[in-house]
């Protein structure tokens, strides 16, 4: 598997794993049903809310990734070493939070409902937006530091693959939840998000020092 594989693919996964997570969607179904949204607004806002997230994400990523880059053509050693135990320890940390029995998802955008749906359509926008916008994703920002071993063609497939599963996993996510979709597994992942994510990240790590 050649480099940019490992990249895309990493990327991919990270991406599903965060679309997925249960306080990414299931908070915007119910203040749909609370709100009495119709379908077409509530995935537009599941929209704007996900790409908020994604571009904060992206603008800290592009950043590391710039960094990762520049110290890649004169620091091989920290780019090929230190980035991939960047994630290795990423990982673990992950790890002994789940083993710890953390039940709190360590991104800060929780949506209180309770907060936000007594307030106007246009408000609750805003706050959702906002909420997501300052809220980047912590596994996928160290991703972007390995993804700079390939120069800005890393940087910019993670950006792309980040973004178009994220929003994409949000959407189909609250379309199904919509729908009275029972047999989603979100219980479990809800739980184990920290394990999978601590898991995935060990392994990219692992592999990230076989990429060159």
């Amino acid at each position: 598997m050649t480099g940019l594989s490992q990249i895309i693919l990493g990327a991919f996964l990270l991406s599903i794993v965060h679309a997925s997570i249960p306080n990414h969607w299931i908070p915007l179904v119910a203040l749909s049903k609370a709100e009495k949204w119709n379908e077409k607004l509530t995935l537009g806002i599941t929209a704007i809310a996900g790409f908020a997230h994604t571009l904060s994400t992206i603008i800290i990523g592009i950043i590391v990734g710039f960094f990762g880059y520049k110290l890649s053509s004169s620091y091989t050693f920290i780019v090929g070493v230190i980035a991939p135990s960047i994630l290795i320890l990423l990982g673990i940390i992950y790890l002994i939070l789940s083993i710890r029995g953390n039940k709190h998802h360590h991104h800060n955008h929780d949506i209180h409902i309770d907060d936000v749906k007594k307030k106007t359509t246009t408000a609750i926008i805003l706050t959702l937006t906002i909420s997501m916008f300052f809220s980047p994703c912590l596994e996928i920002e160290a991703y972007f530091f390995v993804a700079s071993k390939l120069g800005w063609q890393g940087i910019i497939t993670v950006s792309v693959i980040y973004t178009i599963i994220t929003i994409a996993g949000m959407l189909l996510l609250v379309w199904l939840g919509m729908k009275g979709v029972r047999k989603i597994k979100s219980h479990f992942l809800e739980h184990h998000e920290k394990t999978i994510t601590g898991i995935l990240l060990v392994l990219l790590g692992i592999a990230g020092f076989f990429i060159n």
